[in-house]
């Protein structure tokens, strides 16, 4: 049995005070649109392109050490929605992840298995017939950066960002079958 007042990965800080207005933004994804064909899984039926967007940003607060980049589907079937992608350690001089990079950002930028147990990114694929799906894209500007192993759950990197965050931007797009 794990002892948890051991993990070094569980401890628990007051909020960094919010600062300046950062923005997240998608020249392929407006805010509010329907996700193209590009940003849909090619797995379990879907024939989408499975490509990772090309996000920018900017307004990041000048403290910046790294930045963490998430998507998840707070619409998914599971009781508690989906992990799409989870990334961290992006570089704080970096404004922008390329699109169809995904496990190939180098730089000491690592990726989580999504909910699908796969590296890295994973387009949408909500159940036919559903509603649309939300699929919400979320940079944290954070003021350390994270001493963390990439085989962590999507659960344990957000609880890691306790204290950390100083400024936080979100693009969100739909997307159904």
């Amino acid at each position: 049995m794990n002892d948890l007042a051991q993990n070094p990965y569980l401890e628990v800080r007051q909020p960094a005070q919010p600062q300046g207005e950062m923005t997240l933004s998608c020249d392929e994804i407006a805010p509010n649109s329907t996700l193209s064909n590009d940003y849909v899984a090619n797995i379990w039926g879907y024939a989408g392109n499975n490509i990772s967007p090309n996000l920018k940003w900017q307004n990041a607060p000048k403290d910046t050490k790294s930045f963490v980049l998430t998507m998840y589907d707070p619409d998914a079937p599971t009781g508690c929605g989906f992990w799409h992608w989870n990334a961290f350690n992006i570089p704080a001089d970096w404004n922008e992840l390329p699109k169809g990079k995904s496990n190939e950002f180098g730089n000491g930028i690592l990726e989580l298995k999504n909910d699908a147990s796969l590296d890295g990114f994973i387009g949408a694929f909500p159940p036919q017939g559903d509603k649309p799906h939300r699929y919400i894209f979320t940079l944290y500007a954070l003021n350390e950066m994270l001493d963390l192993p990439n085989t962590i759950s999507p659960a344990v990197l957000g609880f890691n960002l306790n204290g950390k965050v100083l400024a936080t931007a979100s693009l969100t797009a739909y997307y159904h079958w």
